[in-house]
C-alpha cells in the first residue's frame, strides 16, 4: 500500500502527479524545481539559485514523508546546459554532506516553466 506525500513547504504539484510517494519503505519524490513554495512562480537566477531552491522543496518534501537527504539512495538531475554543470554540482554537494547518493545528470531541451534545473530523487523512508 502506498502513501501520499503532500506538503506546503513545496510547490504544489503543477500536474496530475504527488509530490512523493511512500512504498515498501522508500520514498520516491517527483521533480523539484525552483518554484517558491508560496507563490507559485519560477526563482528567476541562475543555475546555482534554482538548484538551491529546487533542493530546498525535495528536502521539504523529504521531511514530510520522514525521510531526509542523509537517506537519499539515487538522484537524477536534468540540466537545460551541460555547461551549467559546475555551477549545479557546488550546490548539490552542500546539500549531500554524508555518504553520496547515486546519480544520474541528464542534458534536456527544456524543463516545465522554463525552468534550468530539476531534480529528483528516491530515498530510504
Amino acid at each position: 500500500m502506498s502513501r501520499v506525500v503532500s506538503t506546503d513547504r513545496a510547490p504544489a504539484a503543477i500536474g496530475p502527479y504527488s509530490q512523493a510517494l511512500v512504498h515498501a519503505g522508500l520514498v520516491y519524490c517527483s521533480g523539484q524545481v525552483a518554484l517558491d513554495p508560496k507563490t507559485g512562480q519560477l526563482l528567476e537566477g541562475s543555475v546555482g539559485e534554482q538548484a538551491d531552491r529546487a533542493l530546498q522543496n525535495l528536502g521539504a518534501v523529504l521531511q514530510a514523508a520522514g525521510s531526509g537527504f542523509d537517506k537519499v539512495l539515487r538522484t537524477t538531475v536534468f540540466l537545460t546546459a551541460m555547461a551549467d554543470f559546475a555551477e549545479m554540482n557546488k550546490v548539490y554537494e552542500k546539500f549531500f554532506t554524508g555518504t553520496k547518493p547515486a546519480r544520474s545528470t541528464v542534458a534536456v531541451k527544456e524543463l516545465p516553466r522554463g525552468a534550468k534545473v530539476e531534480i529528483d530523487c528516491i530515498a530510504a523512508a
